[in-house]
């Protein structure tokens, strides 16, 4: 059976997917340049980012601007560091959402052959560093919405990372069956 909404519900799950999807768009902003302000327009003030085992990570919305505000991450800015994230996967359920995506660490690669690519001049090329599955818990507050969480994991194979992707398809599939009826 269909499930019937209002149009004023139908119109704030679109206003809370693009705040989301805008929100989300921020990030790659906030890291690659390392810009305080944009770190305190988007997460929460007890945000949680768990980067795993082997890179610190951080808790609360101070310890996210100085994870990005380190010499080590400003070297890897001045380097060329590019976050290059996908469109998200957004479930919505009120006032707490939950983003799949992916995300790819890219570099200028210093020790690439330069070539030329027709209208689009020279480039010695890009290394990608590596690509991380991201899972983002988002909080709606009295300022819209925030990211309370996130954590990543290598999508590299291995179980963490494809059954965070699997359990993913299968919620959102759940959560939205007869939606699009």
């Amino acid at each position: 059976m269909p499930v019937s909404h209002s149009l004023e519900a139908r119109l704030q799950t679109v206003e809370d997917r693009l705040a989301i999807y805008n929100l989300l768009a921020m990030h790659p902003l906030s890291a690659d340049t390392g810009e305080r302000e944009l770190i305190e327009a988007i997460y929460t003030d007890q945000v949680v980012f768990d980067r795993g085992a082997d890179l610190e990570g951080a808790h609360g919305r101070e310890a996210m601007a100085q994870l990005v505000d380190r010499d080590e991450h400003h070297t890897a800015i001045a380097g060329g560091l590019a976050h290059f994230g996908n469109l998200p996967l957004v479930d919505i359920d009120g006032d707490i959402a939950v983003a799949i995506s992916y995300l790819a660490l890219i570099t200028p690669d210093a020790q690439g052959e330069p070539r030329e690519l027709a209208n689009h001049g020279v480039s010695q090329g890009y290394r990608i560093h590596r690509v991380l599955a991201n899972r983002w818990t988002l909080e709606r507050g009295d300022d819209g919405w925030r990211i309370a969480s996130r954590t990543l994991l290598p999508a590299d194979g291995s179980g963490p990372a494809l059954d965070l992707l699997r359990d993913a398809g299968r919620s959102h599939i759940r959560t939205n069956a007869g939606e699009s009826q």
